[in-house]
């Protein structure tokens, strides 16, 4: 069971919902902002990582275009109990998808773990990345466009940033 530490100060939520407004209202006038920040929290040793992207244009899949995408990532959640800020050991990383033709490419950000680290799962169109390596924990679901067989899928990892290129077309092996 994962562990999760609260964080005191009440207007915490609060204050981050207000941003995500303000930053919304910005994004309108241009085409993706980005904030994160990371801080120290408990005694447990836990690091508390918080972020997120307002997109505008080029919508989700399912989405349309043009409207507003706030798109947290981090390891820290509202727990539906308490109502406070939690801190969990596995981070959710930064996850990009680009429709480049009938190709996608996921690009995610994983700072700290190199590819031997990387677990990548791909049922049909729901692409799931975990990545472990010494505290640092990852972990991500990330629906695709459309469905894609294992055989489709390429990846690379440098330098902590790992890109899924799913191609339209399956390898022929030989």
């Amino acid at each position: 069971m994962a562990e999760k530490t609260g964080i005191s100060g009440g207007g915490f939520l609060e204050g981050i919902t207000t941003l995500v407004t303000k930053l919304a209202e910005l994004a309108e006038k241009s085409e993706q902002l980005q904030r994160s920040g990371e801080f120290g929290a408990s005694d447990k040793g836990l690091r508390g990582v918080y972020g997120f992207n307002v997109r505008i244009g080029g919508g989700a899949p399912g989405q349309p275009s043009g409207i507003p995408r706030v798109e947290p990532f981090g390891n820290i959640r509202q727990d539906h109990q308490t109502g406070k800020a939690v801190v969990h050991p596995i981070r959710e990383p930064l996850v990009d998808v680009f429709e480049e033709g009938p190709d996608v490419l996921v690009v995610a950000e994983l700072p700290g773990v190199d590819r031997k680290d990387i677990t990548l799962e791909l049922r049909e169109d729901i692409l799931t990345l975990h990545a472990e390596h010494e505290a640092l924990k990852y972990h991500k679901e990330v629906l695709l466009p459309r469905r894609f067989t294992r055989r489709q899928m390429h990846t690379n990892c440098r330098n902590g940033v790992l890109e899924i290129r799913l191609t339209a077309q399956e390898e022929r092996r030989s």
